[in-house]
């Protein structure tokens, strides 16, 4: 029986079918990788075989050793070409990084805690902006959002804009997207599209069913998979997962946080939902190995944007802009290793391709760290970017442009219109409301983080390493002048050459939202 390779015009499908078509799949693969090693075509390899078996039989013992001592390259990326690379990524939905367990955080993550002792844990992983939908088209298309025109939220890119469907397809792999999508237009990002709508899912979160079915048709016709499987969670309502687990009382708030009922309910919800995302991550574990992928296949999970309490999604901060990322990769990245290297997502795409040894466009803004990956540098990036497009999100304001930039230590923040109150949908939480009361009955720490959240300086400046919640703002300090103004040159350098024009970007922001776009269209699930 001939496997389907969904398309055999692909360029892994041709190189393989003509040994396949024979019937010999799995002799076929071991004698292509032989007669490529020695100068011969597969089908001239085939010929001596049918023709003189027992010659050829001596030549294959005699060639298996040195073979099998050489045969570590190619497992990765451009080293060789014996079996194609799977990727398992895996992506939250407004996860705070430090909530998870991985990172010292009170959510109970089992799951992500056996990837980390498998694998390499990123400490200084950021995303260029702290919102849904910008980050899911940054991620998969390595561009920044103003580039690629995603810059609000509920965006779409620009014509001609490709993604890691594109890529990966023309290679010859099977690319589906299973659950939460937020990516816009389709022609885009041809994924394969499954959601999850039953009860134990609910929309938007990946069917495991589908990624079951996936999963067993690569394996059995042998055809590489690009899987990509992103939760509707920690995403609000926080209606998921065992909040029994988290006694209201005796969870630990964030330092800004105002301690009353309604706000010490709603944060043990979200942590029994992260618990929640950790168990569909085991769940996708799970069917990896029980299909015999484990050693074949990359796996990375990460944990999007902060949270959507006050100081994190929607905002620049840190706890807006950084995200976890753990990464197992069997017998290429170490276990248990942890790294300090700066990387984005716009980095994710080019490092899933360069894994995988296939080109890397010269126009993406992201940079491969694969480097990274195997252990032949500490180190990535010196500068990371973000911006929030605050026009469009629910119940924001009319104009609150941010941007930012990240040291290894510093983080720079501009807001393009202080002058201007903040807001965004959050602000109609009971738990919100009761910050407000608690500041209305005079207690101080709510007056001044009510009063932080809403209205902010033109420049922020905070060391994220003895200040992480970003609470003591430098930017006037004498003593961090200099600092101040190297991260403020950067951000004006990333902005020039991304076509940012601040205000005027802002202003015009309505018009890259999908439902504004210029022709009609049905948005992806």
């Amino acid at each position: 029986m001939i496997p389907d390779f969904h398309n055999l015009a692909s360029p892994y499908a041709l190189q393989h079918a003509p040994l396949v078509d024979r019937g010999l799949p799995c002799l076929g693969l071991v004698l292509k990788m032989i007669a490529t090693s020695i100068g011969l075509t597969p089908n001239t390899m085939l010929q001596l075989v049918t023709t003189n078996p027992l010659a050829i039989m001596m030549f294959l013992i005699g060639l298996a050793l040195p073979l099998r001592a050489s045969g570590t390259e190619n497992d990765v990326g451009h080293a060789g070409k014996t079996s194609p690379l799977n990727v398992l990524f895996i992506m939250a939905d407004d996860c705070t990084f430090s909530d998870l367990g991985i990172y010292g955080g009170q959510a109970q993550t089992p799951h992500l805690s056996g990837l980390v002792k498998e694998g390499m844990l990123f400490r200084r992983c950021f995303q260029s902006a702290p919102m849904c939908s910008p980050t899911r088209h940054s991620l998969y298309t390595g561009l920044y959002p103003v580039r690629s025109g995603a810059h609000p939220n509920h965006t779409f890119v620009r014509e001609g804009v490709r993604s890691v469907a594109h890529y990966f397809k023309e290679a010859g792999y099977r690319v589906a997207l299973s659950g939460k999508s937020h990516v816009n237009p389709r022609k885009a990002f041809p994924f394969e599209y499954s959601n999850a709508r039953g009860k134990e899912g609910g929309a938007g979160n990946p069917d495991m069913d589908a990624v079951d079915r996936l999963l067993k048709e690569c394996q059995d016709h042998a055809t590489p998979f690009a899987l990509f499987a992103c939760s509707n969670e920690p995403h609000t309502p926080h209606d998921k997962g065992d909040v029994s687990a988290y006694p209201a009382e005796d969870i630990e708030l964030p330092p800004h946080y105002v301690d009353t009922p309604e706000v010490r309910t709603a944060f043990a919800r979200y942590l029994a939902e992260i618990t929640f995302f950790d168990d569909q991550v085991g769940q996708c574990l799970d069917l990896i190995r029980r299909h015999g992928l484990e050693q074949s296949t990359l796996v990375m999970v990460v944990s999007e944007q902060g949270n959507s309490f006050p100081f994190a999604k929607w905002t620049c901060y840190d706890k807006g802009l950084q995200s976890g990322m753990v990464v197992r990769w069997p017998g290429k990245v170490k276990a248990e290793v942890q790294t300090e290297a700066m990387v984005e997502y716009v980095d994710v795409l080019p490092t899933f391709l360069d894994a995988a040894g296939l080109p890397i466009p010269n126009d993406l803004d992201g940079r491969s760290f694969l480097p990274v990956l195997l252990g032949n540098s500490s180190s990535h990036k010196t500068v990371c970017f973000g911006l929030q497009t605050s026009r469009g999100i629910h119940d924001g304001p009319e104009h609150y442009g941010i941007r930012s930039a990240r040291s290894d230590r510093f983080r720079y923040i501009r807001n393009l219109t202080p002058q201007t109150p903040f807001r965004n949908t959050m602000m109609k939480s009971a738990w919100w409301k009761s910050w407000v009361r608690a500041a209305g009955l005079g207690q101080a720490h709510a007056q001044a983080m009510v009063d932080r959240f809403q209205n902010r300086p033109a420049e922020e400046l905070y060391d994220c390493e003895t200040d992480p919640w970003n609470l003591h703002n430098l930017a006037e300090d004498p003593a961090h002048q200099t600092t101040r103004a190297t991260l403020a040159e950067a951000l004006h350098q990333w902005m020039k050459d991304q076509g940012d024009l601040g205000q005027e970007t802002e202003r015009t922001a309505l018009q890259r939202q999908w439902k504004n776009a210029p022709r009609a269209g049905q948005a992806t699930p």
